[in-house]
């Protein structure tokens, strides 16, 4: 406790700080994820002040982020959907879905997995990131421009067939007996079908229209109408903001920009008293946890999106773990990364019993609060505290902040949190994959494959997808080295120091042959290849093993295998300087002693030819 408070003048400047840039972001992706801005105020303050009492990074601020955000909606949009359109009724689902991604945090902590998320491929997060800011940039310039498809009949009437299909779809589904629609319940479905009034019809047409409206696909083909219909009051206050935060960003960066951009504008509509679009209203009181999260918990509801729900935790593990590594390079300090997982995994728990978006470490915030004196988690603690008080205090205020202004936030959200380094980089990457003439480099290939699938189809699918191909890559890559290091293409080998006098009368008859690398999937089809290579006239087979230091399942029956082939021949093998884990992959399945006994296993090439010497010159 006295560490805690041994730096409270720093912690304090720091975490008020921090907490004043956080504002308008909460407010902003909560406005963004379709769930209101109390959602992401509520996020805000629960994992920042948790994330930080139990994490790993002392300075650390989290929240939710960008990316965690735009991965929540499609949680968020798909179980709205199923809900005929109620935000309330697939509450419960939605933060069940949170819950689950923030204790497989707090797991990936306990088992020690925060060391290997370092380990995702960066071509991967490089298209992640990018296509978060395109679709951010894209779903937002309707709002900016003040369309609203909910409110565009012409645009509405369009989705009145689907939303027949979907209404009916649920009443069968309601009826059904175990996905079984008996004969019974089809009359009562009819029945029911006949109580479809017109308002449940256009209910679901404005939740169909909405949706799509969403989504980038839909966003661009609405484009065009929403330019015929610019609602320039919206425009005039987005556009405002944008230019407020990226001006006052030249002037100084003691005072967040977009604080000023936020104050400024908001100030200009309210006093002005103009006709604008208000944020959803923000419930002036104490955060209540939503209990219906365990009362009505169905695992139907959520069983397609565990899934999503990994992808949430494995995402915000990468966006935090990225923060830390900042964060130590700011305060040559060393982050715990289990630790971290385990208390962003927390964070994100409570926050959603409370109803809040999951969320992350997040740079910019962390990185003014190490400016401005936060030195222990004491700062993030302290952030959550002043967020806690804005929502008690300044609520009725809040909600009187134009929603063109937290567009106006978005875009520029959308443009900082885009990979221009991965982006500059395109042309100088080395073009390794051949496509018939075309020289293409495989980096590139899974960056934009992430990219266009995470923007136009799926963000779940597209990360995974990309994991795939990188691996595969990978793969290939270190099968042609490994390939290309054993030489197992080659049938005579430069000998190396210690062979240089082997006796010439046995050249024959000795076969010598040297792994220079793991023996694994990858390396296997070269290495069946050896049998073949080895000369009629060979009785003895060497195999120098003192490099291969790894041998997987794979390599381990194509080992077993060769010996198998060699035996028929009357072909002896003997290993030199075998290693210990290639060792016990081979005696777990006998290979060691059935095929190899200990005589034929030396510790060193000069061991194994005075056996040699000893042994073959009786036959020779």
């Amino acid at each position: 406790m006295k560490n805690l408070f041994a730096n409270f003048k720093g912690d304090a400047f720091g975490g008020i700080t921090a907490g004043i840039v956080a504002l308008p972001l909460a407010l902003a992706f909560g406005v963004q994820s379709g769930l209101g801005p109390s959602a992401g105020l509520y996020g805000a303050i629960f994992i920042s002040f948790f994330a930080a009492l139990f994490g790993g990074t002392n300075t650390q601020i989290s929240g939710p982020t960008a990316p965690m955000t735009a991965l929540s909606m499609v949680v968020i949009a798909g179980l709205i959907g199923a809900n005929g359109g109620s935000v309330e009724k697939a509450l419960p689902a939605i933060l069940t879905v949170f819950l689950l991604a923030g204790l497989m945090q707090v797991a990936l902590g306990l088992i020690g997995l925060g060391k290997y998320i370092r380990y995702i491929p960066y071509p991967v997060v490089s298209g992640f990131m990018t296509a978060i800011g395109v679709m951010i940039l894209i779903t937002q310039i309707l709002l900016i421009l003040g369309y609203n498809a909910s409110q565009d009949n012409e645009f509405i009437n369009k989705f009145r067939p689907e939303a027949e299909e979907v209404i009916l779809e649920k009443i069968i589904k309601d009826e059904a007996v175990d996905g079984i629609l008996v004969l019974e319940e089809f009359n009562k479905t009819i029945e029911k079908s006949k109580e479809i009034t017109e308002a449940d019809i256009v209910k679901e047409s404005v939740n169909l229209a909405s949706k799509e409206s969403k989504s980038v696909v839909g966003a661009l083909k609405l484009l065009p109408r929403a330019l015929k219909n610019i609602n320039w009051l919206e425009l005039l206050l987005a556009l405002g903001t944008v230019i407020i935060i990226y001006v006052f960003k030249r002037i100084t960066t003691k005072v967040p920009s977009t604080l000023i951009a936020l104050i400024v504008m908001s100030a200009i509509a309210i006093v002005a008293n103009l006709d604008y679009k208000p944020i959803p209203k923000i419930p002036q009181e104490l955060p209540l946890p939503r209990l219906e999260i365990f009362t009505d918990f169905k695992i139907g509801n959520i069983t397609p999106y565990i899934f999503t729900a990994l992808t949430l935790s494995l995402l915000g593990a990468i966006d935090s773990l990225l923060t830390s590594v900042v964060a130590d390079n700011m305060t040559k300090t060393k982050h715990k990364p289990n630790k971290e997982l385990i208390g962003q995994g927390i964070g994100n728990s409570i926050a959603s019993i409370f109803g809040g978006l999951p969320g992350a470490g997040a740079t910019i915030r962390t990185v003014v609060n190490i400016n401005a004196g936060g030195k222990t988690r004491l700062s993030g603690m302290l952030a959550g505290v002043l967020l806690f008080f804005i929502l008690l205090a300044l609520a009725p205020l809040a909600s009187k902040i134009p929603a063109a202004v937290l567009a106006g936030i978005l875009i520029t959200v959308g443009i900082g949190v885009m990979d221009y380094k991965g982006l500059k980089a395109i042309p100088s990457l080395p073009k390794d994959i051949k496509f018939g003439p075309l020289k293409l480099s495989s980096e590139v290939i899974i960056m934009l494959v992430v990219l266009i699938l995470s923007t136009f189809w799926n963000l779940v699918y597209a990360v995974g997808i990309g994991l795939v191909i990188a691996s595969l890559m990978f793969m290939k890559k270190i099968g042609d080295l490994t390939a290309e290091r054993s030489d197992v293409k080659e049938l005579r080998e430069e000998a190396w120091p210690d062979e240089v006098n082997f006796p010439v009368n046995l050249k024959e008859e000795v076969f010598i042959k040297h792994l220079k690398g793991p023996l694994f999937f990858g390396s296997t089809s070269d290495f069946q290849a050896l049998t073949a290579q080895i000369p009629d006239t060979a009785t003895i087979v060497i195999m120098r093993l003192g490099r291969m230091q790894y041998m997987d399942q794979s390599g381990l029956y194509a080992m077993e295998d060769m010996l198998q082939n060699l035996k028929r021949r009357n072909v002896d093998v003997l290993f030199v300087n075998l290693l210990k884990q290639p060792r016990y992959m081979m005696e777990r399945i006998d290979i060691i002693p059935d095929f190899i006994s200990e005589e034929h296993i030396f510790k060193s090439f000069k061991e194994c030819l005075k056996w040699i010497k000893f042994n073959v010159k009786d036959e020779y």
